[in-house]
C-alpha cells in the first residue's frame, strides 16, 4: 500500500493558529492604547457620579435618619411606596407630569424636524444662516431669564399681551397665575428656546443625503413637497427614531428648575409634577428616604419605558439603541 500521497497530502495543509479572543482584544487595546486613555475620564466620571450614587437607594427601604447612617437605619420595606400610592396628591402628580410630557412630545418633538425641513429647503444662504441663529439665539438664554420674560410680557397689568388684549376690548388675563395656562406656557416657551438648537442633528442628517436622490425624484416629476416626503423623511427616520426612544427614556423626568420658577400657590394644580414634589418634600423638608422611594419609581417608570420603546422601534423599523 502506497501511503506517501497521503503523507504528501498531510504535508501541504498549513496549520492555521486559533488566537485567543481575549488576546485579541488585548492586542487591540494596545494598540489603540491612546484612544482608550481617553476614555478614563468619562468613564470615572459615571462611576463615581452616576452608579456610585446607587448604593444610597436603599434608603428608600429604610426609615432614614443622617445620625443612624444607612446600615443603622431602621428597616420598613416597601411603607414609603405604598405612603405615595396612598396619599391624596398621588394622582395629581401623575396627572401632571404625563400630560406635560405627552403634549411635549406631540407638539414639541415635530417642531424641530419640521424646522429642519425648512432650512433644508432654503437655497439662499444668507436667509438660511441667518434663519438659524434666529431660532438657535433662545436656547443660550437662561431659565431665570425666560421665566422673567415671560412674567414681564404676560404681567396683568403692564404686560404687552395685556396692554394688547385690553386694545382689543378684552379684559386683563393673569396667565402666570391661572392653572389652564400654565402647560400652555410652560410648553410653549420650552419649544422656543430648544427647536433651534434640537435642530441642529436633523439638519446634520440632511446634509449627508446623496443629491442624487433629489435629481432622480425631480426627473420623475416630484414637486418639492414630494421630494421632501419621499426623499428628505426617510434619510432622517432613523435618527428621528433614536431620538424619539432617548425622549421617552426620560418620560417622567422633567427639569424642575423652570417648572419651580413658574409654580405659585395659585397654579399649583396644574404645575405640580414628580420632580417639584420631590424637591419639596426631599430638600426643605428632609424628608430623604419617602423621595428616594419616589425618585426609585421614578426611574423604573423610565426603565420600563425605555425598554418598551426600543424593543418596538427595532421590531417595527429595524432602528434601535442596541
Amino acid at each position: 500500500m502506497n501511503l506517501k500521497p497521503e503523507i504528501a497530502h498531510r504535508k501541504s495543509k498549513k496549520t492555521v493558529p486559533v488566537l485567543n479572543p481575549k488576546k485579541q482584544l488585548w492586542k487591540q487595546i494596545l494598540k489603540r492604547y491612546d484612544l482608550y486613555l481617553m476614555l478614563l475620564l468619562p468613564m470615572a466620571w459615571y462611576v463615581i457620579f452616576m452608579y456610585g450614587p446607587m448604593y444610597g437607594l436603599q434608603i428608600a427601604f429604610k426609615d432614614y435618619l443622617p445620625i443612624n447612617g444607612f446600615w443603622g437605619s431602621e428597616w420598613v420595606g416597601f411603607e414609603h411606596f405604598k405612603r405615595f400610592f396612598s396619599s391624596y396628591y398621588f394622582w395629581r402628580l401623575i396627572k401632571n407630569t404625563v400630560t406635560i410630557q405627552i403634549f411635549s412630545l406631540i407638539i414639541g418633538f415635530p417642531i424641530p424636524i419640521l424646522l429642519a425641513l425648512l432650512v433644508n429647503e432654503i437655497r439662499m444662504n444668507r436667509f438660511k444662516k441667518t434663519l438659524q441663529n434666529i431660532t438657535y439665539i433662545p436656547h443660550f438664554i437662561s431659565v431665570v431669564v425666560v421665566v422673567g420674560m415671560l412674567s414681564l410680557f404676560l404681567d396683568p397689568e403692564n404686560g404687552i399681551v395685556n396692554i394688547a388684549l385690553s386694545h382689543l376690548g378684552i379684559d386683563p388675563i393673569p396667565f402666570m397665575q391661572k392653572p389652564e395656562w400654565f402647560k400652555f406656557l410652560f410648553i410653549g416657551s420650552n419649544i422656543w428656546t430648544d427647536m433651534g438648537w434640537q435642530s441642529i442633528i436633523y439638519i446634520a442628517a440632511l446634509s449627508g443625503v446623496d443629491p442624487q436622490l433629489y435629481e432622480a425624484a425631480r426627473v420623475d416629476g416630484a414637486s418639492r413637497l414630494q421630494r421632501v416626503i419621499h426623499v428628505s423623511i426617510p434619510a432622517i427616520l432613523p435618527t428621528i427614531i433614536i431620538l424619539l426612544i432617548l425622549d421617552i427614556g426620560h418620560f417622567m423626568d422633567i427639569g424642575f428648575q423652570k417648572i419651580l420658577l413658574m409654580q405659585n400657590d395659585l397654579n399649583m394644580s396644574s404645575s405640580d409634577v414628580i420632580s417639584t414634589f420631590t424637591y419639596r418634600k426631599g430638600i426643605l423638608d428632609g424628608d430623604y428616604s419617602y423621595t428616594t422611594a419616589i425618585g426609585l419609581f421614578n426611574a423604573v417608570i423610565n426603565f420600563i419605558l425605555l425598554i418598551f420603546i426600543n424593543q418596538l422601534g427595532k421590531k417595527k423599523a429595524e432602528t434601535s439603541l442596541w
